[in-house]
């Protein structure tokens, strides 16, 4: 095998997203009518502001904008999660992010996989959200045994999938042909099953548990719960859904609607009701899949992340109102302390921006001062908000919770584990922050070489 023979992790990542999608309209049909719905509303947005598409093209954002951003599963042994950071790495996705969401009463710990460079997000920023049940957190010694005796029996992995994870590591890659088949087999890990693999006794003490605990455990893998697409105006996605036969989530969770979008806004159709066969010819329920929107603005600076917590936590003492009107007004009035202008989060270093020579830049002699500030006041490099890719835990906590059932549960709150999830991963995780910080000080001094004498 010949490295020119083998195909891109990208084109890989790309075909799975693909797959994936067509795997889950075909499973969950109310999400074409969703990613129809989006469509219409991105296409309507561009249509009525020139200056977005403008803007989204030069940043290389609309030609990606159609692609699914992320999915979500949850798995339940350290076993699983190594063998998926395995195979997400032969489609260059790896770890980025941990997410505690026992903060918020739900018993998992999380990661994102996902494309890390530039390049890469540019051909296809695909990532699927992974979380890993804590079964340390289960109250019942009886049941936490129980549950992991299920786990331990089963093998979310077809034989294929782990043979060709092992000869992509071997031979450093894929060829064509090894790529459509490894798309094939890793897809089965994430197909729904209509049969659970346990009695209907054990999914409902489970059940009572966290709904959460459930559906991972009772279940022959990691069935892909939802996927994403982006818009560009969450709002009037959400408004429009009713009409559309889809039931919304009560609230957009995230951040309120602002000039200057910042990190993540998230919605969703609530989950559907299936018809499950349990162990002995048992009938019974089980709700887990739906479909979820979201709208992404810019990255925030530690300083920012720390302003926007701060109002996010004020936000929710004060209660959602229990309509989305009244939680996004109330969000709205807290979060006007956040200033709401690419210039003054640039300047007060609460968001993350790239650096660009303009055509001016390009065409101009070099400067004695290359201060930043000033050559983009004169023209000569422009700043573009850098798209936040990753999660927040509040908010996927949110939208779990809303789409399982019930509330959250204080004994597994302030449960934060990083080292053992990273433990069980077989790897550390990026740090986010990190990679936004990189790719902004990267352009900063390309311009700023490129500028002084």
């Amino acid at each position: 095998m010949t490295q020119a023979s083998l195909i891109s992790p990208d084109e890989i990542r790309h075909r799975f997203a693909a797959a994936m999608s067509a795997m889950y309209q075909s499973e969950v049909p109310q999400y074409t009518t969703l990613l129809e719905l989006v469509e219409q509303v991105n296409r309507e947005t561009l249509e009525a502001n020139p200056a977005l598409a403008e803007r989204l093209t030069e940043a290389d954002e609309l030609a990606r904008l159609d692609v699914e951003r992320h999915g979500a599963i949850r798995v339940g042994s350290a076993e699983e999660l190594g063998m998926l950071r395995r195979l997400f790495a032969v489609m260059g996705m790896y770890p980025v992010g941990y997410y505690d969401l026992s903060e918020a009463g739900v018993p998992v710990h999380s990661t994102a996989f996902r494309p890390i460079d530039d390049a890469a997000l540019s051909r296809n920023p695909f990532r699927i959200f992974t979380s890993l049940l804590r079964l340390e957190l289960i109250e019942s010694e009886a049941l936490r045994e129980r549950a992991a005796a299920i786990l331990a029996e089963r093998d979310i992995f077809t034989p294929g999938a782990r043979e060709l994870i092992a000869l992509s590591e071997a031979q450093g890659g894929l060829n064509d042909e090894q790529a459509e088949r490894f798309v094939a087999e890793a897809l089965e890990t994430f197909r729904w099953h209509h049969d659970a693999t346990v009695d209907l006794a054990t999914y409902e003490a489970l059940h009572a548990e966290h709904r959460l605990i459930a559906d991972v455990v009772c279940f022959r893998g990691p069935h892909i719960n939802h996927l994403t697409p982006r818009t560009l105006d969450i709002d009037e996605v959400q408004r429009r859904m009713p009409a559309a036969g889809m039931t919304p989530k009560a609230i957009i969770e995230g951040p309120p609607r602002r000039d200057c979008p910042i990190l993540l806004r998230q919605t969703s159709f609530t989950a559907l009701e299936e018809t499950i066969r349990f162990a002995g010819e048992q009938a019974g329920t089980h709700t887990a899949r739906f479909g979820e929107i979201e709208q992404r603005g810019v990255a925030l600076t530690p300083r920012g992340r720390e302003l926007y917590d701060r109002l996010l936590t004020h936000s929710r003492e004060q209660g959602t109102g229990g309509d989305n009107a009244t939680h996004q007004q109330r969000l709205a009035e807290v979060f006007a302390d956040f200033p709401d202008s690419e210039s003054a989060l640039r300047r007060q270093g609460l968001a993350f921006f790239e650096y660009r020579l303009t055509d001016a830049g390009r065409a101009a002699d070099k400067v004695a001062e290359a201060d930043l500030e000033t050559l983009i006041e004169r023209g000569l490099v422009s700043a573009r908000p850098i798209t936040y890719e990753d999660f927040l835990p509040v908010s996927a906590a949110g939208i779990f919770q809303s789409n399982l059932g019930g509330g959250d549960n204080g004994a597994y709150a302030g449960n934060a584990n990083r080292a053992a999830f990273e433990a069980a991963l077989g790897a550390p995780v990026t740090d986010e922050l990190a990679l936004y910080a990189e790719r902004e000080r990267a352009s900063r001094d390309a311009v700023l070489q490129a500028l002084a004498y």
